[in-house]
């Protein structure tokens, strides 16, 4: 199936199949990348990407089973659980996190859903997180509508509830949530007038058939996610999938691809996974589209590239942190450094 090259402004289309999405994959790698990069430039800057810092405000104990998450209470992968942390202890890392050029702050808890007792201490951190002048994220499990809209009343910018994986796979990972689960929580933050981030994992035994699937349930959304990210999955010890096959490099670039067409207006996250990546990887998925990262030393309870050295990578492509503070480059990127500098031996990001 012979797929047109875009022309003129991208259209978004709810309407994926999943024959379409796999001529897309069938593509020569250098035609789907060169594809997507024309998508890419028609919808962003292609030498700017959005940076994020992702804390565990809440860890370890989680009732759910997902087969690839260190934190479920199902399995014995020596975490240590920990209660929800106190809000200025949160809004501490927020600033450091702003000081070394994040823009948006997501906090992840592990839970099946917030509980009522802990809703005001949640809804305490993001007022604090934006008066500190970053865009906020959270990621703690179903929602209610009633919940949703709380989030939304106190400022949350961003909900990140992942499908994971397709509805035909989901079951193989997970027991403990439906997929409908899932889509429900999706539906009530969008009513609430919330910025959704939702996408999935790699690597966790799928076949090409369920990534398809995957692409499609997002890219099919009423209103497509704006924030895209795309996990590598990350073998703990004491999980299910310790032992899972490694996905190909090149498959993983293709989907980064695959996912920038079929959403060409979304943030595509390069997220869990990038400390297995080398520089070049990384390089790639930057050309076949993806334009966000988280940065800090860890992504919830597994290890991140640590900042400096993205900012070092940026440095070498040419690549510019989105919505900068209007400094120059120069003054920008010193006050960035000399932050970390002072905090090199730190241990103050975590995976959530």
């Amino acid at each position: 199936m012979q797929l047109s090259m875009p022309q003129g402004q991208t259209e978004i289309r709810h309407d994926w199949t999943n024959e379409e999405v796999q001529a897309l994959f069938d593509l020569p790698f250098n035609d789907l990348l060169f594809q997507a990069q024309l998508v890419h430039r028609q919808n962003f800057d292609p030498n700017e990407v959005q940076v994020s810092t992702l804390l565990s405000i809440k860890t370890g104990a989680c009732p759910e089973d997902c087969k690839y998450c260190p934190q479920s209470g199902h399995y014995n992968t020596g975490l240590e659980k920990e209660r929800l942390m106190q809000v200025e202890k949160v809004l501490e890392k927020a600033r450091k996190a702003k000081e070394t050029g994040s823009t948006r702050f997501c906090m992840g808890a592990a839970w099946k859903h917030p509980a009522d007792k802990d809703m005001p201490y949640v809804l305490e951190m993001v007022k604090g997180v934006k008066e500190l002048g970053l865009e906020t994220c959270m990621t703690l499990g179903m929602l209610d509508q009633s919940k949703a809209d709380q989030l939304a009343e106190a400022g949350l910018d961003y909900y990140n509830h992942n499908l994971d994986t397709s509805p035909e796979f989901y079951d193989k990972i997970i027991t403990t949530r439906t997929f409908q689960d899932r889509l429900d929580t999706l539906h009530h933050v969008r009513e609430s007038g919330m910025k959704i981030c939702s996408g999935g994992i790699l690597g966790m035994g799928e076949t090409a058939t369920d990534r398809n699937g995957l692409l499609i349930q997002l890219a099919n959304m009423p209103k497509q996610p704006e924030s895209v990210p795309i996990n590598m999955l990350v073998k703990v010890e004491g999980t299910p999938l310790e032992n899972a096959e490694d996905l190909d490099n090149l498959d993983f670039i293709r989907t980064i691809a695959v996912a920038r067409i079929m959403m060409p207006k979304s943030h595509v996250r390069l997220s869990a996974g990038r400390e297995s990546m080398s520089d070049e990887m990384q390089a790639m998925t930057f050309m076949a589209g993806a334009n966000s990262i988280f940065y800090g030393e860890c992504l919830l309870t597994t290890p991140n590239p640590e900042t400096h050295r993205d900012l070092k990578l940026f440095k070498r492509l040419g690549i510019n942190m989105e919505q900068r503070i209007s400094e120059s480059d120069e003054t920008q990127e010193q006050a960035i450094m000399n932050t970390l500098q002072k905090q090199q031996d730190d241990q103050f990001y975590y995976e959530a």
